[in-house]
């Protein structure tokens, strides 16, 4: 068994993020012989005051190319790839990010995730060999985002849908569900429109879901079920 087939079987041995940080993170970096490595889930994310900003900046498609690349093609991408070592330095002034290899986690045609590495400027740049071992690696990890990912959110071990939404984005699903407007819900919340549209954005990638009605049965359902249980 190669050493690629082996981070396979992890994958697939891994139950929930804290795993996929944890124990499968530190393995792919030392595959690629990376200074950092790292697996990320926009959800989480934009849950964790610490890292919002950060990432944020990071992941911005108007700033990075890398993401932009990410965002627009869901492949995977190194920093040579898009733009010059010049550009880049500016970009990214960090030492351990000289060299940057990024790919996508998918769920339902959407970018949910990333995986990433590095490597000083000391060591040899990302190469093509690099970038097709993390389109494996990436196509597995989005096979488990789309199974034990999505499972874990649908109440499946214990981690309900409702838990994943913030109290204010709960309140704006239950006008959703009332059939509210986004003009209305926000006179009743006191929140501009774009607040509430930004915020069904980021409750669809949450929820894993692409439509009003989709995100109310979802919830509607993990409710019942929650109630039946008691």
């Amino acid at each position: 068994m190669t050493e690629l087939q082996i981070l396979f079987k992890e994958i697939d041995r891994v139950k929930n993020e804290s795993e996929l940080r944890s124990r499968l993170a530190p393995q792919i970096g030392e595959y690629f012989t990376a200074t950092r490595s790292g697996v990320f889930f926009f959800d989480l994310l934009m849950n964790d005051s610490r890292f919002i900003y950060t990432f944020k900046i990071a992941l911005s498609t108007e700033h990075n190319p890398v993401a932009r690349y990410l965002a627009e093609r869901h492949a995977p991408v190194h920093e040579e790839m898009v733009t010059s070592p010049k550009t880049w330095q500016i970009i990214c002034p960090r030492p351990d990010h000289w060299h940057v290899m990024a790919g996508p986690i998918v769920n339902r045609g959407q970018l949910v995730g990333v995986v990433g590495c590095t490597r000083k400027k000391s060591m040899a740049a990302f190469d093509t060999e690099n970038l097709a071992d993390l389109s494996a690696i990436c196509l597995h990890l989005s096979v488990w985002s789309a199974t034990v990912k999505s499972a874990q959110y649908r109440g499946g071990q214990g981690a309900s849908l409702i838990t994943v939404l913030t109290p204010r984005e709960l309140e704006i699903a239950e006008l959703v569900a009332k059939g509210k407007t986004n003009a209305e819900i926000g006179r009743e919340l006191w929140i501009t429109i774009n607040s509430v549209k930004q915020a069904l954005k980021r409750m669809f990638r949450k929820l894993e879901v692409s439509s009003r009605a989709e995100m109310v049965a979802q919830l509607f359902t993990v409710e019942q079920h929650s109630h039946a249980r008691k």
